[in-house]
């Protein structure tokens, strides 16, 4: 089982607090949900006036990242310990479960959960247990094979 490396609760609540606002500006200001798969794939749902700001959301994400890495290099430094395979599998994966699902994480999660959805919280529960499950087969089960 892997241990914590690092415990940082201030700066996950900060990071956590700017999540919420980002989402609640977003809903308030332009009543949009900040599920970041649906801002994505509406991108290429072509619809007029709609896909200007998906791809800025989408560049601000990017963009907050690569300024961040300037600040705090070290909070890049990791290894992936699965092969190329395996992160491809997980993205089509993942890929598949928001369509079928409807949303993502940010979508259902903080969006959904936070205007008190019943819907998005069984979705929240849904995709974490899978998520739990899955990390538990491929780590246990199979010996981190995959």
């Amino acid at each position: 089982m892997a241990l914590m490396e690092s415990f940082t609760p201030i700066a996950s609540t900060l990071g956590g607090v700017l999540i919420g606002i980002a989402a609640a500006g977003l809903l308030m200001f332009h009543g949009r949900i900040a599920g970041i798969s649906g801002i994505a794939g509406g991108i290429f749902r072509r619809e007029p006036g709609d896909i200007s700001w998906r791809v800025m959301f989408l560049v601000g994400l990017f963009a907050a990242g690569v300024v961040w890495s300037y600040f705090r290099p070290l909070d890049y430094a990791f290894e992936i310990e699965r092969s190329t395979l395996a992160l491809v599998i997980a993205g089509l994966a993942v890929g598949i479960g928001t369509q079928l699902g409807s949303g993502c994480t940010s979508g259902h999660g903080v969006c959904g959960i936070g205007r008190l959805s019943k819907r998005s919280t069984v979705a929240t529960i849904t995709f974490m247990a899978t998520a739990a499950a899955t990390v538990f087969v491929v780590n246990e089960v199979l010996g981190g094979a995959i």
